[in-house]
């Protein structure tokens, strides 16, 4: 490897030649060490790493802090701010507002860890053997991307609706496969350029088959990009539920999520202020939370993305 490369792999800028030497003599670190190294060295992972894992406790725990279910009603304090035996308030019908959040965000969370990174195997797998196989196997998965993106993804899911049958379950598995197109249009152009690459060409002369050529070769070599879009994908993901929800086409009643917390809270947002806040405020740091995560992890897999936005 050149004493350039093995230069720039390192995190610690040296002057004098002695250090010079050692850090050429030394084993150059992996290529996932390096980028753990850098994510260490950046705080807004750290912020959104610890306010997701936050939230992800929060679902999976809430319910144990809190004597109300999501569909138990208290008749003597129905439509009550914040108290000690309501911590978030209580809406019209007195529910519980702490216990639906929870709720609501379990099933937000679920959606955006499943149908973020499916979204993402989609687009890799689609994208790669469209740009490796070339001529009209390529042509024909192309038509199908470009076809699909005539249509906006939302007006999609909303033309599904009425197959989810009310199911945050199939409406999860729709979101899955109609997220996918623009990253594979994107890994389709990195692959048109891999297939020419010697190791690929080697691969294929030793006889070995498409998928296999795909799967050992060319979905490695856009890893990086595939990590990133499935980690934004998660976002992604929990915002198109919540859109759903809150026009009326994802969780239906007695069901709750964040989209229907906010839909029912909007109409009282200046007069019965918690209804709202609440499930905005939550929805507004789970995003950003996994924003700063994903936009780290960017920076730390492609150090030049930063100098490029900037």
């Amino acid at each position: 490897m050149p004493e350039a490369d093995l230069l720039a792999q390192s995190d610690t800028v040296v002057s004098d030649p002695e250090e010079v030497s050692l850090v050429l003599a030394a084993k150059p670190a992996s290529r996932g060490r390096v980028i753990w190294r850098r994510l260490q060295h950046t705080p807004r992972f750290w912020i959104g790493a610890v306010v997701l894992v936050l939230f992800v406790l929060w679902a999976v725990f809430g319910q144990l802090l809190t004597q109300w279910s999501p569909t138990d009603q208290d008749v003597d304090n129905m439509n009550y701010p914040p108290t000690i035996l309501h911590w978030f308030g209580t809406d019209i019908l007195g529910h519980d507002l702490f216990s639906q959040i929870v709720s609501g965000l379990q099933k937000s969370l679920i959606i955006g860890f499943i149908a973020g990174p499916a979204s993402t195997l989609i687009a890799g797998v689609l994208g790669a053997t469209a740009g490796y196989l070339g001529g009209w196997g390529e042509k024909t998965i192309a038509w199908v991307i470009d076809l699909l993106l005539v249509l906006p993804a939302f007006f999609i899911l909303i033309l599904l609706y009425p197959f989810t049958k009310g199911s945050w379950v199939v409406m999860m598995i729709f979101l899955a496969v109609t997220g996918w197109m623009i990253m594979a249009q994107v890994i389709r152009n990195q692959t048109r350029s891999l297939r020419e690459r010697e190791f690929v060409k080697a691969a294929r002369y030793m006889g070995f088959g498409t998928w296999s050529v795909v799967r050992r070769h060319i979905i490695p070599n856009v890893a990086s990009l595939l990590i990133i879009d499935a980690t934004l994908g998660i976002a992604a993901m929990i915002l198109a539920e919540t859109s759903l929800s809150f026009f009326g086409f994802g969780v239906q009643p007695p069901a709750v999520s964040l989209g229907t917390l906010l839909a029912d809270g909007q109409s009282a947002a200046t007069t019965r202020p918690w209804l709202f806040l609440f499930p905005a405020g939550t929805l507004i740091l789970l995003l950003l939370a996994i924003s700063l995560v994903g936009d780290a992890l960017r920076d730390a897999i492609d150090p030049t993305s930063g100098v490029n936005r900037a």
